[in-house]
């Protein structure tokens, strides 16, 4: 049979793996959003140059 101690030890190992994907998921997600923003503030940027003064967006 399975011993107190050793049942928390392995109850400690799973809980830490899981937090470490969990905190490894999280900091791949910041990443992509930043990433993402990055990208958009590029698009937006071309946008603006490529834009010229004759072209009107009419409502």
């Amino acid at each position: 049979m399975v011993s107190g101690k050793r049942l928390a030890d392995v109850g400690y190992r799973m809980f830490s793996a899981s937090m470490m994907l969990l905190t490894v998921y999280g900091g791949y997600l910041c990443v992509m959003r930043g990433y993402r923003y990055m990208q958009r503030q590029k698009e937006l940027k071309l946008a603006a140059e490529n834009q010229t003064d004759t072209e009107v967006i009419k409502d």
